[in-house]
């Protein structure tokens, strides 16, 4: 054994430096990552990159190759990762503060710059979550706190994610979505406060609708009366003695139809108000 190291010395210790060199710029990047390539401290490329609608096993992922001791192989994230916001206290349109907590789901879609611009994903946290912060006061502030109730509430996440995700680009990632989990009054005095005041808000909308409906329906009535005097008025004007029967018709009906109280009629056969028992 030992004439064979003597003998094959040199040989065995390149093959075995080899081996390490070999074994050293080989580097495993899984599915569930991407692998920043960074030399001398500037990230050069991307193994296992995010590329929309590629699907598992076509990515890149696997082994990959590295210059030994030149460039080191950072791990990035490419699932979609959380932004979990501390409850805030927020200024309402109507002067209400409210307690809210919020969320926004990202993706890292540009590695190189987030590396570059953040360093790392903990690092890309604290740089989104007071952007995240400050678009939210921006928002709310603009909106009362009952419009946060209504479908409008939609349209004020799609306003934060939209402002949040054009902050977000520079260091590489995309806001995919933001949402409110809880937007709550203080306790004490101010929520009940809100509460008279919002009692008090629907009690003056439903006297105006009520208002509004009693207007309607006199309006209404009136147009109708006057369309039954014109009819009545032109039935009139082209059979004077009917309508003049159909008159004393319902006279007759109101005057001698059985009520509740007990009374008694007495008229003179001649008496002008019976001509229509008299017939022609």
């Amino acid at each position: 054994m030992n004439n064979v190291w003597e003998r094959h010395k040199l040989p065995l210790i390149v093959a075995a430096a080899l081996l390490v060199a070999l074994l050293s710029s080989m580097v495993v990047v899984p599915e569930t990552q991407q692998g920043v390539v960074v030399r001398t401290g500037e990230p050069v490329r991307v193994i296992n990159q995010f590329r929309p609608n590629v699907p598992y096993g076509e990515t890149g992922a696997g082994l990959a190759l590295r210059i030994p001791f030149f460039e080191r192989v950072q791990h990035v994230d490419r699932r979609v990762l959380d932004l979990d916001m501390e409850r805030q206290q927020v200024l309402s349109n109507d002067q209400q503060r409210l307690q809210v907590d919020a969320y926004a789901r990202f993706r890292i879609i540009d590695p190189v710059a987030m590396v570059r611009n953040a360093g790392t994903e903990d690092n890309l946290r604290s740089q989104l979550t007071p952007i995240l912060n400050s678009v939210l006061r921006q928002e709310l502030g603009r909106r009362s706190f009952a419009s946060l109730l209504t479908a409008e509430r939609g349209t004020a996440m799609s306003n934060i994610r939209d402002a949040l995700d054009q902050q977000a680009r520079q260091y590489g990632a995309q806001v995919i979505d933001v949402r409110i989990k809880r937007a709550d009054l203080p306790d004490g005095t101010p929520l009940e406060a809100a509460y008279r005041r919002m009692q008090t808000d629907r009690e003056q909308e439903a006297a105006a609708i009520r208002a509004g409906g009693q207007r309607d329906a006199q309006v209404i009535r009136a147009e109708a009366d006057a369309e039954a005097a014109r009819i009545y008025a032109t039935a009139y004007g082209k059979d004077p003695e009917f309508y003049d029967f159909y008159r004393a018709m319902e006279s007759y009906r109101r005057t001698f139809e059985n009520g509740d109280a007990e009374s008694s009629i007495i008229l003179s056969p001649d008496n002008e108000y019976l001509r229509q028992f008299r017939g022609r």
